[in-house]
């Protein structure tokens, strides 16, 4: 992926909203099936939104095709926990962005925040959908138990996001 010439979508300003820069972007179109009866993308979505962004980070970062335990890969990232925090409703057809930064990284994980923007559309302003933060665990599948995050991993991580992530 091509780095942004601004690390930030601009949607008008919002007290909830996250400052600061984001290094990587995930272009999502809200398709049919993600709506609900309420006619706004569903909450659980926003799940496979981030999720989808998680992996075109870590493959952004390593330059590798993200592992899988069932391609006969003995460690992984999984995922520990997630918190999403909306704040507007995202509709059919609604062009989205998923920007993604790491916030720490600790012994055993690290803390990826996202933030999720809409282009304005003909009825709607452009707007910051939701905020999510989740905590990502490399994991060795042959021991069952969280691994430490490998020096080289680490240097790639705080390179790609330009600052120090490790305190």
């Amino acid at each position: 992926m091509t780095e942004p010439a601004e690390r930030r979508v601009d949607v008008p300003p919002d007290p909830r909203d996250l400052p600061g820069d984001f290094p990587h972007r995930l272009p999502v179109e809200v398709r049919f099936g993600d709506t609900d009866a309420m006619g706004h993308a569903n909450n659980s979505r926003f799940l496979t939104y981030c999720e989808s962004a998680r992996i075109a980070y870590w493959e952004a970062v390593t330059g590798e095709p993200f592992a899988l335990a069932t391609h006969g890969q003995q460690e992984s990232m999984i995922l520990a926990e997630i918190r999403v925090t909306f704040r507007s409703q995202a509709f059919f057809g609604d062009r989205l962005t998923v920007e993604t930064r790491c916030a720490r990284i600790g012994r055993t994980s690290f803390t990826l925040e996202h933030r999720i923007t809409a282009e304005a559309a003909p009825d709607r302003p452009t707007r910051l959908v939701a905020v999510a933060d989740g905590v990502q665990v490399l994991f060795d599948y042959e021991t069952d138990r969280p691994r430490p995050i490998p020096d080289e991993l680490v240097a790639r991580i705080e390179a790609y996001e330009g600052r120090s992530l490790r305190g």
